[in-house]
């Protein structure tokens, strides 16, 4: 198989079909390398990306794959015919080969093995444990998507609620009420198979060539329902609205159960030799049992802040210039980050195109934020975090678990500064920056659910949060034209970006100090988003099935 990197194509040239991507793409290959149509088989597009660095001359680039007619000596032979090189255009031979969940390995385990969490971490570790014939149980305190969905829209509506389902608890984890991106910093042969199974499981095809995927808040909870009932075909057992209470160790500490309670709260003990944990950022009660139970945890970086919104019109021209608004190019996101001289530095997190605010609380009594976007991408606003970095150095004391105070402290203030009602303190950025409370909006209008609270939002972040924020704002306003204008909508605070714990675990990933406890995902601290901690969930699920092998 070859593969072609570096195919642009201007944007007048496309109608927004992947027909004519198609065309247009098979027609410059066989002009730039002497081919006929006819040569080019099992064409497949591997990446679209936007190119808009000159805003009057923007052009989409792909990289695609395909056979030729010939079979693998013709294509070896056009090779040595043909420079591989012509133009911006790279020309290459592959391995068609690509990573697949393993097989049944025929293995009898006395025990069962435990998953605790059902999002994207642990859907795919028990995903990955099922498909190899270790029927796992997946224990999610949550409920399944829809009854969490109309939990979240009640709260959103009414202000009740559910400390065991909300935006951050039930199937498909914090990530099933996002945006549902899935790029990622890292390049990783799994993640070829993890596009494939959320395909499968009915997110949209154009996931696998994007080069800035996403699904969107409305497509996830079916996408993930499927990955459930996928997991069950493969003889797993998917337990909702059962909540773990505590892990049985040995004397030696080896695990051997867990302890749970169920919706009807009934309590019983799971006798288990392997939990994987992948319960979340936001189970601030396992850290505590964790920590009870002398599991090592550490303090790591984690970030706080804004949610930032401005019209998606004023960030499509900042972005796409005169081609702003074209179908083909979408609402356009931003990826920032600024320097100041003095302080620290803050930057843009899970920016949210035609998206909006949504409030992503899980203890009564406190308000977070956090942002999502539906598959169309076609609200009004375009928000994103704006967050600064808290390192466990700015944390009195040496309790691994300060930070979680911290930010329960912060959403704290943020409920009184709202009036109660779980509504969220907001502030224009011009009076923000000029140190003046607001009193209601201008030509941006926030979209958080259950209604903000004029003023200032100073009171419920550490100074070294707004001193950073107010530092950066005009200089983020000098990367992305109106960044900084007067009316966009600062809404806080965001607390719930990554965890602020880590369980520490071996190379080999059990817990650095309790046999069969394996720590996973973003909650444990070895994950930050959907992709990398489904990745992780498939690393860890392949770690014990090597085990159990051996």
């Amino acid at each position: 198989m070859l593969e072609a990197q570096g195919i642009s194509i201007a944007i007048h040239r496309l109608d927004g079909t992947r027909k004519t991507e198609v065309v247009l793409c098979q027609r410059i290959l066989c002009k730039k390398f002497h081919l006929i149509q006819a040569d080019l088989t099992g064409f497949t597009m591997r990446r679209r990306s936007i190119d808009a660095r000159k805003k009057n001359d923007i052009h989409l680039t792909y990289t695609v794959r395909f056979n030729l007619a010939g079979g693998s000596h013709a294509e070896a032979a056009l090779l040595k015919r043909v420079s591989p090189k012509r133009g911006r255009i790279t020309l290459k031979l592959v391995d068609e080969k690509e990573p697949q969940f393993p097989t049944n390995l025929g293995i009898a385990l006395p025990k069962r093995p435990c998953v605790i969490g059902a999002g994207c971490a642990g859907l795919f570790c028990a995903l990955t444990l099922a498909e190899a014939g270790l029927s796992p149980l997946l224990i999610e305190r949550g409920d399944d998507a829809a009854r969490r969905t109309e939990s979240v829209e009640t709260f959103n509506e009414t202000g009740t609620l559910n400390p065991e389902s909300n935006i951050q608890f039930g199937l498909g984890g914090a990530g099933t009420f996002s945006d549902g991106k899935l790029n990622t910093g890292t390049k990783n042969p799994l993640h070829r198979l993890i596009l494939q199974t959320f395909v499968e499981a009915g997110a949209p095809k154009d996931i696998l060539y994007n080069a800035k995927p996403h699904i969107g808040s409305d497509i996830l909870p079916a996408v993930v329902t499927h990955l459930a009932e996928r997991i069950e075909d493969a003889g797993g057992t998917v337990l909702f609205n059962t909540k773990l209470l505590d892990i049985e160790l040995t004397q030696n500490r080896s695990l051997c159960g867990v302890s749970v309670r169920r919706g009807n709260g009934h309590k019983e003990t799971i006798h288990t030799s392997h939990t994987i944990l992948a319960c979340g950022h936001s189970a601030r009660d396992v850290f505590s049992l964790l920590a009870e139970k002398g599991v090592i945890l550490e303090r790591k970086t984690f970030a706080m802040g804004v949610r930032i919104e401005h019209l998606q019109s004023t960030i499509d021209r900042a972005q796409y210039g005169p081609e702003a608004g074209n179908p083909v190019l979408g609402a356009a996101p931003y990826k920032l980050v600024a320097h100041p001289k003095e302080g620290r530095s803050a930057f843009s997190f899970c920016m949210c195109p035609g998206g909006s605010v949504v409030a992503a609380s899980s203890e009564m009594g406190g308000v977070c934020t956090n942002g999502q976007s539906l598959a169309a991408r076609s609200g009004t606003n375009a928000n994103s975090g704006l967050l600064v970095n808290v390192f466990p150095d700015d944390l009195v004391g040496n309790d691994p678990l300060a930070a979680i105070e911290l930010q329960r402290s912060c959403e704290r203030k943020a409920y009184e500064l709202g009036g109660g009602a779980y509504r969220a303190p907001a502030q224009l950025v011009g009076d923000f920056l000029a140190a003046k409370p607001s009193s209601g909006p201008g030509s941006v209008k926030p979209t958080y659910p259950r209604g903000v609270a004029w003023g200032e939002i100073d009171g419920c972040l550490p100074s070294y949060i707004t001193d950073t924020l107010r530092l950066a704002i005009p200089l983020l306003g000098h990367r992305l034209h109106r960044f900084d204008e007067y009316d966009a909508v600062l809404t806080a605070p965001e607390t719930r970006s990554s965890s602020p714990v880590r369980v520490v675990r071996t190379k080999e990933g059990q817990s650095a100090n309790t046999s069969g406890l394996w720590p996973c995902g973003e909650g444990a601290g070895y994950a930050g988003g959907i992709m990398s901690a489904a990745t992780d969930g498939i690393r860890i699920a392949q770690r014990l099935i090597d085990t159990l092998a051996h």
